[in-house]
């Protein structure tokens, strides 16, 4: 660009500024994860991740419950895979990184803070995954308990089988005893309750849950009210379902991610 007469100088400058910010890196970041059964590029956070996009960089993550694995790694891998995607945004120059998810990607977005915690933000909508009220299902009890036995024997590779329960629906999932006792442990990683008064630092919070949700009213308020406080934390409730409640949250969320990034 020529900027040698003095008349052009302030657009020129204008024009400099303008180039070198549309060449900087997004300075938000945001790790969404997928529900039960699903997949990376789930069409419920379709309308979250078309928001977000121009103004964050947006991985999306294939997490161990997607319907292609079924439980095929234990909770903690889960959580390493979130952790390297937050690394990753940040070592390409990302400052405010936010982790999100919808149903099982909300329960690991609270048990991620509780076990790592080294999140900005978090983004639960309708959350989901309640091993604690699934171990209560007398089938599912057997298998948790055969489960945990065969843990507690050193025997954690041992497969075992399980009846899965998502929204009503029931799948047969055969996996190892670590993994199946890893998420259906009615007392760890899984159980939002013990996660979220267990979070490792206060960080704002958006928490979206639908009127028509199973866990709408004291079962999602509980949940979220064991967090560590924050001025900036917001709890929407939407005329929405367990899978249309990102849809419907998608416009005050981009608007609270914009708020908190400064943009």
């Amino acid at each position: 660009m020529h900027c040698g007469w003095r008349g052009l100088f302030l657009a020129c400058v204008g024009a400099l500024a303008s180039a070198a910010a549309t060449a900087q890196p997004l300075s938000c970041g945001v790790v969404m994860m997928h529900g039960k059964w699903g997949m990376p590029q789930s069409p419920y956070l379709k309308p979250v991740v078309q928001k977000l996009t121009p103004h964050c960089q947006v991985k999306l993550l294939e997490m161990p419950w997607s319907r292609n694995r079924l439980y095929d790694r234990p909770y903690a891998d889960a959580l390493a895979q979130i952790r390297q995607a937050v690394a990753e945004l940040r070592q390409s120059g990302v400052q405010w990184v936010a982790v999100g998810g919808q149903s099982f990607g909300a329960n690991a977005t609270l048990a991620y803070m509780a076990q790592v915690g080294d999140a900005d933000a978090l983004l639960p909508m309708a959350p989901g995954h309640v091993p604690e009220i699934f171990y209560q299902v007398s089938d599912v009890q057997r298998s948790v308990d055969a489960a945990r036995q065969l843990v507690d024997a050193g025997q954690g590779d041992t497969v075992v089988e399980m009846t899965d329960i998502n929204q009503g629906q029931r799948r047969p999932v055969k996996t190892s005893a670590a993994a199946l006792w890893s998420y259906f442990n009615p007392r760890g990683w899984g159980n939002m309750a013990l996660s979220a008064q267990n979070a490792k630092k206060p960080v704002p919070v958006f928490w979206a849950i639908g009127t028509l949700d199973s866990l709408h009213g004291a079962a999602s308020t509980d949940i979220y009210q064991k967090l560590p406080a924050h001025p900036d934390s917001r709890y929407l409730v939407v005329r929405a379902n367990h899978a249309n409640t990102p849809e419907l949250a998608a416009e005050d969320l981009l608007v609270w991610v914009l708020a908190r990034t400064g943009r």
